[in-house]
């Protein structure tokens, strides 16, 4: 499995931004995808899961401001990020866990994205 993901850039505090991953290989074996990111000096975290069912996690930080989303189509999964703060800069990662995994198997490379005015 390969992932691919874009849509990180610059945007002004209060702004919006959307971030695809674009899965690609053996995609039949993902069972759940995420977002996860890593801002300057701190670990890595989990910000949002969706899984192959539709079922949703979130960060208690981006509960009502981000939004996970997989079509139908299974191969693409996005991060609708709104209100964007300051806080939310970080390198973003997609991943990918396949059936049977409980830890991410794939990982995509970071998107930074950057708040600030």
């Amino acid at each position: 499995v390969q992932l691919q993901a874009s849509g990180g850039g610059l945007v002004q505090p209060g702004g919006s931004l959307r971030l695809s991953c674009a899965a690609s290989g053996s995609t039949f074996s993902i069972n759940a995808m995420g977002w996860y990111r890593q801002a300057p000096g701190k670990q890595r975290e989990l910000v949002a899961v969706i899984t192959s069912g539709g079922s949703t996690n979130y960060a208690d930080s981006v509960k009502g401001r981000f939004t996970i989303s997989r079509p139908n189509t299974k191969n693409t999964v996005y991060l609708q990020m709104n209100s964007l703060k300051p806080e939310d800069t970080a390198v973003y990662y997609c991943a990918a866990r396949t059936y049977g995994s409980t830890l991410y198997d794939y990982w995509g490379q970071g998107t930074q994205v950057t708040v600030s005015s």
